[in-house]
């Protein structure tokens, strides 16, 4: 029998990366918005995820509808336990999308919507990571529900990702306007892309260190032998990436450094995976334990089978049609 609990921990992983990998760098444009001028800078950023920030968001909804269809303990536990982050990137990403669309039409209003645009994003960004350092740190479970406080989400540790993921995506937000844009702006995002990169190797270094204390799963799978044999090429792979990217950014390559910056987080992502599978929970609750009834998942498949292709044809075509460079006035 094929185990279908496997294929739908994959197609909620290809979510996860998915959204970060396309929403991501629209939320590090709000995460750089202050630091752009007022006028043809603020515009031309804005123009750049214009046709493709609202479509981004659908890799979240899937993530979370299909956590909450295929592993629906997983659900029932996670959500208590991360109520607070989860409330805020949700308040986060409503403020900057009524921003996005009402700084054009309110022009009267523009640097409020400006502020709101560039608070949203920051918000929700800190917020994913907030709460996956929460969920790495570990939840509490009492039989099969959240048996935590209401502030256990909290703690050093959590700060510490919701800190690196602004990093993150502001790198990445960087990145795509070193791509799409031009003259002062793209001589400006290069600057920052050269400021950020090393600060996102850092926090990823901290973080990485400080994940190897939280549970004694993490440190058995990356330290000791034979595992390390495995998980070595990880942070090797990182510091790679690391060189080329300052290489692409000392050249002044346009297209580089963003998919230099997504291979980064594709390795974070790596790591994640190799510390907490096969839990949905980590050290908690495995994705067998969590998973719904299999006749539930054959069922949830099929509508899986014919969206996710749909989503991605719309998406690549989205991208596809506005791949040029892009100013204040629109794409060119």
């Amino acid at each position: 029998m094929i185990d279908l609990t496997v294929i739908w921990a994959g197609i909620i992983a290809v979510a996860i990366v998915a959204y970060v990998v396309l929403d991501g760098f629209d939320l590090g444009i709000g995460i750089l918005f202050p630091r752009l001028d007022v006028g043809p800078e603020r515009d031309t950023a804005m123009n750049s995820v214009a046709p493709v920030w609202d479509g981004n968001e659908t890799w979240l909804v899937l993530g979370g509808g299909g956590l909450l269809a295929a592993f629906p303990l997983a659900y029932a536990i996670v959500l208590p336990a991360l109520y607070a982050p989860i409330i805020a990137m949700m308040l986060g990403l409503v403020l900057r999308g009524v921003a996005f669309e009402f700084r054009w039409r309110d022009p009267a209003h523009r640097a409020a919507w400006d502020v709101a645009f560039a608070a949203g994003s920051t918000i929700a960004t800190f917020a994913q990571g907030v709460a996956l350092g929460a969920l790495l740190q570990g939840i509490t479970v009492t039989g099969r529900a959240y048996g935590g406080g209401w502030w256990e989400w909290l703690s050093p540790f959590s700060l510490l990702t919701g800190f690196s993921l602004v990093i993150g995506y502001a790198l990445l937000g960087a990145c795509w306007l070193i791509w799409k844009s031009e003259h002062g702006l793209q001589d400006k995002a290069f600057r920052y892309a050269a400021w950020l990169a090393p600060a996102l190797l850092l926090a990823i270094a901290a973080v990485s260190l400080a994940t190897l204390t939280l549970e004694q799963q993490y440190y058995l799978r990356w330290i000791r032998y034979p595992g390390i044999l495995l998980t070595a090429p990880v942070p090797l792979a990182t510091a790679a990436i690391g060189v080329l990217f300052f290489r692409a950014i000392k050249q002044r390559r346009e297209a580089q450094p963003f998919f230099l910056a997504l291979a980064l987080f594709g390795l974070c992502i790596a790591g994640l995976g190799i510390s907490i599978w096969p839990d949905v929970i980590p050290a908690r609750v495995t994705i067998w334990q969590a998973a719904a009834p299999y006749r539930s998942q054959v069922f949830m498949l099929v509508g899986a089978v014919i969206m996710v292709p749909v989503i991605l044809a719309y998406t690549a075509w989205a991208y596809w049609v506005f791949r040029g460079k892009v100013d204040a006035a629109g794409y060119h």
